[in-house]
């Protein structure tokens, strides 16, 4: 049996569940507030999102650590 990923809290988690929840939190303007980046400041859509994280790992970092937050303020 491998726990290699137990004490992981983003596993399972896709990086599309996690912007989707971004978004139903805090809206488009106060996520393009918190993580400033073109994709969510200047006609912002889930799928230019996906396409713009998958590639920039900074970036996909910045959102992971604000999914984390979000989750910890419920």
């Amino acid at each position: 049996m491998n726990n290699s990923q137990a004490n992981n809290p983003l596993h399972g988690i896709t990086l599309q569940v996690m912007l989707h929840h971004l978004v139903d939190y805090y809206g488009w303007p106060t996520l393009g507030q918190y993580i400033n980046i073109r994709c969510f400041n200047h006609d912002p859509s889930v799928k230019s999102s996906l396409t713009f994280l998958r590639k920039t790992p900074w970036a996909r970092q910045r959102v992971e650590e604000l999914y984390l937050r979000s989750l910890e303020k419920q």
